[in-house]
């Protein structure tokens, strides 16, 4: 009777887990937002997007939005600052930016060595050095950072930049691209610079017509490289910011 008993127990044991286990299904992998039954648009980022099991999927929160759903309270605040940040800046308002969904900083050959720490090697003017005998991180090199004229030669001194920021793409264009399409921009060469951490952070989100590193005599080839890449993924400036924009690139040239 005893061994019933055990048996019994060990059954429930496992219906339980099975009923708290939280790992994420291949079709909630799939699924970008979920509006639930009570009318709320769950992305990723939502504490209760695992938790809801009964739901319509779509592909953006913009699209649950428009099919009537709404925002969870702590989405609330964060949608009407991006709203009004697009009504203040000239352009139509888009989805909510969500840094996860550009994934940066792949190692695609499978090196261990990101794209970060490729650029690292890659562009440092004296032999580099690696925290660990596996060759992964780069520790010590050699740099100019053409934001502030800077030479440095500790890699934490140093952020990777993309010229055109995540952010900036997606509010002028980028937020209708496929995943795929948003790893390719955020892993571009062409668009990425190592330069000095501090400024990097102090440029943040901001395009040309708000922003230009400290460093005067890279201002204009700044500009040049920022406009090159809007053009070559698509990206467009909206009539404002290309007034202040083309007007700089005019002064360049004078």
């Amino acid at each position: 009777m005893k061994y019933f008993h055990k048996a019994v127990f060990a059954v429930s044991i496992l219906l339980l887990t099975s009923c708290l286990d939280t790992t994420p299904t291949a079709n909630e992998l799939e699924t970008n937002v979920k509006l639930s039954s009570s009318g709320i648009c769950h992305d990723h980022t939502s504490s209760s997007y695992t938790r809801t099991k009964n739901f319509k999927a779509f592909d953006s929160l913009q699209a649950c939005l428009e099919d009537g759903g709404r925002l969870p309270k702590s989405k609330t605040t964060q949608y009407d600052a991006a709203e009004q940040e697009a009504v203040q800046e000239g352009r139509s308002f888009v989805a909510l930016y969500n840094r996860d969904e550009w994934p940066h900083w792949i190692d695609d050959d499978g090196d261990c060595q990101n794209t970060r720490h490729e650029l690292l090697i890659s562009t440092s003017r004296a032999a580099v050095s690696f925290k660990t005998d596996k060759s992964c991180n780069v520790l010590d090199g050699e740099w100019f950072d053409p934001y502030s004229g800077e030479v440095f030669h500790d890699s934490i001194a140093l952020d990777l930049d993309h010229i055109v920021p995540l952010k900036f793409a997606h509010g002028h264009g980028g937020d209708k691209w496929s995943r795929e399409k948003r790893k390719a921009f955020a892993n571009d060469r062409e668009n990425l610079l190592l330069v000095k951490a501090s400024l990097n952070r102090q440029k943040g989100a901001k395009g040309p017509d708000e922003w230009l590193p400290p460093n005067h005599l890279f201002r204009c080839e700044y500009i040049a490289k920022f406009t090159y890449v809007m053009d070559k993924h698509g990206l467009k400036l909206v009539s404002s910011e290309k007034r202040i924009v083309d007007k700089m690139l005019l002064a360049c040239k004078g």
